[in-house]
């Protein structure tokens, strides 16, 4: 499953503008990037996904305490909690904005709350819907991670070069105040800067390796991420979330890298099962053609005469009905045992009026039987080994599971 990783302007877009873009078939390496309008961004096909990274410049962080007893799931209520938790700190008016809990959010715990402008995000999604790329997930380009080592970035143009630094918070400040910010921290940490600055930020870290770090990169490790900033009433259904996480965790055991022995280790479990199988079937059929040889052994053994077996059983059955015939013997298809076993099974006082014998069958003409002698005829003649079968007036005998 391919998936779109859609770079989203600053400022809200028009159908015109131009929109950065990262194509990706296992979610860690590139397949294509660039930039394109709206309508001309490549297509994922009916499994992809589309996801949206917001930019750092586009939010702030809160950290706020979660009531106790808070249902999270209750998108409204959620809001008004959130409305009125960050009121105080926010510059702008809480209607106009839209809020997003940090993954793994709990009632009556801390969280981190990512706040963007409600305007911008509904504007950026709409214009990709109108294009037919409707996003089904939203990250954040970078965000607040405890536990994570501090990592600083040197992003933007010459122009308007912004340095940020990431961990447990974020912080984002003009390029040039970056030293200032550096030297609160002790570590010697690499600078990551966009090839536009990185010439900027050589200059202005000498004691610092500088390593360039695409957006592109950026993208694909926040795609990664378990952020969706797609919440309240931006969130998308339960069985769409879920479909879109089965199909990501398809993409991803398919493609990804860290899953290659996994990938390794399940087709080298399928091949020796289909190995055991192929196994078996062997045996089995070898089973089955050493049982026929003995059959056709037995049968030529018995019966030198017999030079060509095409049906063992069957021809068996005919040397036997030859052989009990040149003696003189019976068998239960003769007209003898045939007339013998009607005789004890018809009714008292039931006289056919006409018999005839032919291949096996014997024809009782103008017996009239109620359904119930019928019935009783039929289960003596079982119990015997013989069938009857009503044909109008007559009554039609012959051995049990003959044609």
């Amino acid at each position: 499953m391919s998936t779109l990783i859609l770079h989203l302007p600053p400022s809200a877009p028009g159908p015109q503008t131009e929109i950065g873009y990262t194509l990706t078939a296992d979610g860690h390496t590139a397949a294509r990037h660039g930039s394109a309008a709206p309508a001309l961004l490549p297509a994922t096909g009916r499994a992809g996904e589309v996801v949206a990274v917001a930019p750092v410049r586009a939010l702030s962080w809160q950290r706020v305490a979660l009531p106790q007893g808070l249902a999270l799931s209750n998108a409204a209520r959620l809001r008004t909690v959130l409305e009125g938790l960050l009121e105080d700190r926010l510059l702008d008016d809480p209607a106009q904005l839209h809020f997003a809990l940090a993954p793994g959010a709990r009632a009556g715990e801390s969280a981190w709350v990512a706040v963007c402008d409600r305007a911008w995000l509904r504007q950026c999604l709409q214009v990709l819907e109108a294009a037919g790329r409707p996003v089904g997930r939203i990250v954040p380009e970078f965000a607040p991670a405890a536990g994570e080592a501090p990592a600083y970035y040197a992003l933007g143009t010459p122009e308007e070069a912004q340095f940020l630094a990431t961990g447990q918070e974020l912080a984002l400040v003009p390029l040039a105040a970056a030293p200032v910010l550096l030297a609160r921290s002790e570590a010697a940490e690499d600078i990551q800067a966009d090839p536009a600055v990185a010439a900027l930020a050589e200059r202005l870290f000498t004691g610092r390796r500088v390593a360039l770090s695409t957006a592109s990169e950026r993208a694909l490790r926040a795609a990664r991420g378990a952020w969706d900033l797609a919440q309240l009433d931006l969130a998308s259904s339960g069985r769409a979330r879920a479909l879109r996480k089965a199909g990501s965790g398809a993409s991803a055991f398919l493609r990804a890298p860290q899953w290659r022995a996994a990938r390794w280790g399940a087709g080298l479990l399928v091949a020796a099962h289909l190995a055991g199988l192929n196994a078996w079937a062997w045996q089995e059929r070898q089973a089955l053609a050493a049982k026929e040889a003995g059959v056709r052994g037995a049968l030529t053994q018995t019966f030198p005469q017999v030079k060509v077996v095409v049906d063992a059983p069957v021809q068996m059955e005919r040397e036997v009905a030859r052989l009990r015939q040149a003696a003189g013997g019976l068998s239960a298809r003769d007209f003898e045992p045939l007339m013998a076993a009607a005789g004890q099974a018809l009714p008292a006082g039931a006289q056919p009026t006409g018999i005839e014998y032919a291949n096996g069958a014997l024809r009782l003409r103008g017996l009239d039987l109620a359904a119930d002698a019928l019935a009783a005829l039929r289960e003596r003649l079982g119990a015997a080994g013989y069938q009857a079968q009503a044909d109008g007036d007559s009554l039609l005998v012959r051995v049990e599971g003959q044609p």
